[in-house]
């Protein structure tokens, strides 16, 4: 750091008396200190600087650096001395003697500090822009005696603040500076006097920690119990910190235990909320109450549960906190802990909550598990015997935009395979819904959870209520991809239905072609307003429509194609076998397996390779093409 000079009106640079001079004028007083510098202006008058002109001697201040002006009188060599200003001319002073006294107190020159604090000229009340004035650089860099110093000369500024509200004190405290903390107490300096934040120098000290400093604060008289302006006491702080000693300082000087801050939260539940489980014991032995509740119903062992703190929810499972308590939202530990993924502390807390108290709530904790893709959990949920049907209550289920219910919906909404087997072979029933499961394992294009629900008995017929058609709704999602179209053709899906049409040969409404982003999804707005159902040609695109109906003829008999179908086949020259193949009549092998699926019925068909027939006829059965050839 460059060595801070103050320059004395009227001197030249190599005149200016330094800081490092100061030791060489230790013995000199204020008066002969002023002389000498006068006599230096009066020795270099003619090479003063002009009136007006800015000295561009800079000062080094550590945290500013400030340009002055000096105005020495060319006429009046010895200018009358000028009586000392009250206050600054702006809230940002830059004088000179403000910044020197600063950097003497960065260096400790105590001897400098003193002599500035005599002048007169030197207003030690000066604040920065900041709102700092001398005393407050003193306390915060741990200038004992320069504090001493400065509250000889001043007294009355002990408890002067800054912007901030901030005193000597806090700031000494902030700083862990003991020995100044010490002197302004003994000078006198409020223990109790709060930012703008509201914090005490006592709330301070606890929140860096200091024992020694706590202890000095309360011997002199510091109220152990004020609250901030968020509503915390010092205790709550120094349980935040973790400090026992300092939490046993302030209980063993009255403080209390279960104060609240704004949002109803008390030390105890502080100490749980951070998985501090030392202050955590301390304030359960001093009688803290284990099941006090926040502002939004939130106790301890919910909040050591949300954070995942197994020890801090064993330590108050066994001094019997209440593990049937729920928060605002109806949510209890369990619920909570389900949701974060903590298996261990679900595996504590089944033991301890009611099943009633859990249904009462409306949602499972399997439904909070599977949302979140919590497969642990959900597998010690299943193994505790917690139901993998339980539903949604009205109230919870509306606020999803699909009206789901059921854990299965979840699981499968996520894409999630593993959850969704383990649900399925817990004995998970695939058809509760609004809208069934299957149709989002279809929308996903996702063939593994397809085969997973339709092999636990999803219907493959499945329609959405909401949105009446006259063909199952599985087409809708399932056509989009022919192998998973097959698929649900092999396993009893309607394909007659996509034939019938109330148009039949004649006139069809005007057809909107879809974009190539939402070909063949199921548009809502396809529904017509006069309630009636929407028909398969009515959602078909024409870039799809050949191989679609091509596949869907191998799992019909004798039909009939609408004009738009027929419209459809016409707009590509390729497609006319297939057209030909509608209008044709059906080879006797074909109604022949149509009949034996339809008397196997829909469910067998599932397992239709563990029926006993011969390995052929199944594989006719099933529409298997690459061996159709052997067959016939």
């Amino acid at each position: 750091m460059a060595v801070a000079s103050i320059s004395i009106p009227g001197s030249t640079p190599g005149h200016n008396l330094g800081f490092d001079d100061y030791s060489l004028y230790n013995n000199l007083s204020d008066d002969e200190l002023i002389l000498l510098a006068i006599e230096r202006s009066l020795s270099d008058a003619h090479n003063a600087t002009s009136p007006g002109e800015a000295s561009n001697t800079p000062t080094a201040l550590g945290r500013r650096t400030v340009q002055y002006r000096t105005n020495p009188s060319p006429t009046r060599p010895n200018p009358p001395r000028q009586e000392p200003r009250h206050r600054p001319p702006t809230a940002n002073p830059t004088d000179v003697e403000q910044d020197a006294i600063v950097q003497a107190i960065l260096n400790g020159d105590v001897t400098t500090v003193q002599a500035m604090a005599k002048n007169t000229e030197n207003n030690i009340l000066w604040p920065d822009k900041y709102g700092w004035i001398p005393l407050h650089e003193a306390a915060y860099y741990g200038q004992d005696q320069c504090v001493r110093v400065l509250l000889g000369a001043q007294p009355s500024m002990i408890n002067k603040c800054d912007l901030k509200g901030q005193t000597a004190l806090i700031l000494a405290v902030y700083r862990e500076k003991v020995a100044c903390v010490e002197m302004l107490l003994e000078k006198g300096a409020d223990p109790d006097l709060a930012n703008k934040d509201r914090e005490t120098p006592l709330y301070k000290a606890c929140e860096s920690g200091n024992a020694e400093i706590v202890v000095m604060l309360l011997n002199h008289g510091a109220v152990v119990n004020k609250h901030c302006i968020q509503g915390c006491t010092a205790l709550q702080e120094a349980v935040s910190r973790n400090n026992v000693e300092i939490c046993e300082i302030l209980v063993q000087a009255g403080a209390k235990l279960s104060p609240t801050n704004m949002y109803g939260i008390a030390p105890l539940f502080t100490a749980a909320q951070s998985g501090h489980k030392e202050t955590l014991r301390f304030l359960i032995k001093h009688g803290a109450d284990i099941n006090s509740e926040a502002s939004d119903g939130a106790t301890a062992l919910y909040e050591a549960a949300k954070n995942g703190h197994k020890d801090i929810v064993e330590l108050l499972l066994s001094q019997d906190a209440d593990a049937n308590k729920a928060g605002n939202k109806g949510l209890l530990p369990l619920h909570i802990a389900a949701q974060r993924g903590a298996d261990g502390i679900v595996s504590l807390l089944i033991k301890v909550t009611s099943k009633y108290r859990v249904n009462r709530s409306g949602v499972s904790p399997l439904h909070l598990a599977a949302e979140c893709n919590r497969d642990a959990v959900v597998e010690v949920l299943i193994e505790a015997g917690y139901d993998v049907n339980a539903m949604l209550s009205d109230d919870r289920s509306m606020m999803y935009e699909d009206h789901r219910s059921t854990t299965l919906y979840f699981a499968v909404a996520n894409g999630n395979v593993e959850a969704t087997t383990m649900l399925l072979e817990a004995g998970a029933i695939p058809n509760l819904d609004t809208f069934n499961p299957l149709l989002v394992a279809l929308r996903q294009g996702s063939i593994e959870l397809v085969t997973l629900l339709v092999e636990h008995g999803a219907n493959v017929n499945a329609y959405v209520p909401t949105h009446p058609t006259s063909f199952p709704a599985t087409l809708i999602f399932g056509m989009k991809y022919l192998s998973m179209l097959k698929y649900l053709m092999d396993n009893g899906c309607d394909a007659l239905s996509c034939f019938s049409c109330t148009y039949g040969s004649g006139p069809h409404p005007p057809h909107q072609e879809t974009s190539e982003r939402d070909d063949l999804r199921y548009n809502t707005n396809t529904c017509r307003s006069t309630g009636e159902p929407v028909q398969f040609c009515e959602i078909i695109s024409t870039r799809w429509a050949g191989p679609i109906i091509d596949v869907l003829l191998n799992y019909v008999g004798h039909v009939k194609l609408c004009s738009r179908l027929t419209e459809h086949l016409d707009s590509l020259e390729d497609w006319e076998v297939i057209k030909e193949k509608a209008t044709q009549s059906r080879p006797l092998m074909q109604l022949c397996r149509l009949k034996i699926r339809q008397q196997v019925g829909i469910h067998r068909l599932r397992c239709i390779k563990k029926l006993p027939l011969p390995p052929r006829l199944i594989k006719y059965l099933n529409h298997d093409e690459r061996n159709q050839e052997n067959v016939l």
